[in-house]
């Protein structure tokens, strides 16, 4: 029996059910039960019945896989599944920040730590930050974290004077401006789609900016048309799938980097003998302390409700 014969049986024996985000490699998101964003698969681990989930993904979605099925075992394939977003924004300076700016709503992306959310009024995702944002009263201040493009992207939209955590996603921070707008050159024919994670100057060529489902289906919508992508390479496996007769690239980024398109190393981590062994031992699980887990819940069961 291969690898995936054995997590097929394996997850079977035990009722487990394996979430992977697009950005994880292509074997593994062929062996998931649902690949997603973090939005569709946060609300994948509030309606799953299974008793263990293996979350394909980064520690911060797995920890809110766990906030929402307090008593499921949740295991991530590396404890190392790491976020640059999330380490961004330290519980305790952020605490302060907060302190330091009485009477406002605090609303933060879902890419950061569980305490990070405990403290938050509502969570939002890159899909549903706008609505999030638009239904909190025009005369109430916000503090949005901790992704600053982000932020300065759904500012733009509303027109909100949003207050800023200083935080960014180094993957999206990678991608060459004057190589994408040489790439554009080379290939005027192609439409450019991006993340809203990427800086301002990316996102100003783009024809198109959305979560990753989002510019899953606009490509789907739009499939006569040839794209270059502005997010983690991961995606293109699924959006390949999706769209096999669409020709996609993805967008070039800095010299420095070690490989030609952005690619999280911490997605990367995980791998399909990593997720074998996380099945078979339901170890490393992860956990979130009651307290944290209780006030962390508040904010998620929020975005929900508003994402409806």
């Amino acid at each position: 029996m291969d690898l995936q014969e054995k997590i097929k049986r394996l997850k079977i024996e035990k009722n487990a059910i394996i979430l992977a985000h697009y950005y994880q490699s292509p074997e593994i998101q062929d062996i998931a039960d649902y690949v997603g964003d973090s939005l569709g698969l946060s609300q994948k681990a509030a309606e799953t019945d299974a008793d263990i989930i293996v979350f394909a993904g980064v520690h911060f979605m797995a920890e809110t896989a766990k906030i929402l099925s307090p008593d499921k075992i949740v295991v991530l394939p590396d404890l190392n599944a790491g976020c640059s977003l999330a380490d961004s924004c330290p519980p305790k300076t952020f605490g302060e920040f907060i302190k330091q700016h009485p009477n406002h709503v605090v609303i933060t992306y879902v890419n950061c730590s569980a305490e990070i959310k405990a403290m938050s009024d509502i969570v939002c995702t890159s899909s549903n930050a706008l609505k999030i944002v638009e239904s909190v009263p025009k005369d109430i201040p916000i503090i949005f974290a901790p992704d600053k493009n982000l932020g300065k992207y759904i500012s733009k939209q509303t027109g909100r004077d949003l207050l800023l955590w200083d935080g960014s996603c180094i993957v999206h921070e990678a991608f060459s401006i004057d190589k994408l707008l040489e790439l554009y050159k080379k290939h005027p024919s192609y439409k450019i789609i991006a993340h809203p994670e990427s800086e301002e100057h990316i996102l100003n060529t783009a024809t198109f900016i959305g979560s990753t489902s989002e510019m899953i289906n606009y490509v789907k919508a739009h499939s006569q048309e040839k794209f270059i992508v502005a997010t983690e390479a991961g995606i293109l496996h699924k959006m390949q799938q999706e769209v096999p007769n669409t020709e996609l690239i993805p967008a070039p980024v800095h010299e420095d980097n070690t490989c030609a398109c952005s690619e999280c190393g911490f997605m990367k981590v995980n791998t399909l003998q990593k997720l074998y062994d996380c099945l078979l031992n339901e170890t490393p699980q992860i956990d979130v302390p009651k307290a944290i887990r209780e006030k962390a819940l508040l904010p998620i069961e929020r975005m929900l409700e508003l994402s409806k």
